[in-house]
């Protein structure tokens, strides 16, 4: 079974990503709701796949992003905003994300970022290189 870590530090979004990914066969192994959390339990779980908010308190969804490719270059990650974050999404490509989740999204959208970072594409960065 797939494991996902949903990390938002609304729990109305944590609960959006569980309900929709749960019912179709995915174990939700850990949330948290900062990005020292994320680190921390992605450090502790290593789920296959990472859901990750951009704006957060204390470490946001980049400085996580970080934290999390340092343990596992090929971490699976979707980043997920709620605003236009032209720079915040352009740093996370250069990280290699799999995917971009805008808020508000809908079930669907959620389940096929999922499988899309299953499928082991990323979202490549400008010169199309990945670190």
């Amino acid at each position: 079974m797939t494991s996902v870590l949903i990390v938002d530090d609304a729990i109305f979004m944590r609960k959006l990503i569980r309900d929709a990914l749960e019912p179709i066969g995915f174990a939700i192994c850990g949330e948290a709701g900062d990005g020292d959390q994320a680190i921390e339990l992605y450090r502790q779980l290593k789920p296959d796949i990472t859901t990750l908010d951009i704006v957060m308190p204390r470490a946001d969804g980049l400085a996580a992003l970080a934290g999390i490719r340092e343990i596992n270059p090929t971490a699976k990650v979707i980043m997920v905003t709620a605003v236009d974050q032209r720079e915040a999404m352009l740093r996370a490509m250069h990280l290699g994300v799999s995917d971009f989740i805008v808020k508000p999204f809908d079930a669907d959208r959620i389940v096929a970022a999922v499988e899309k970072a299953l499928s082991g594409v990323v979202i490549r960065d400008q010169a199309g290189t990945r670190p």
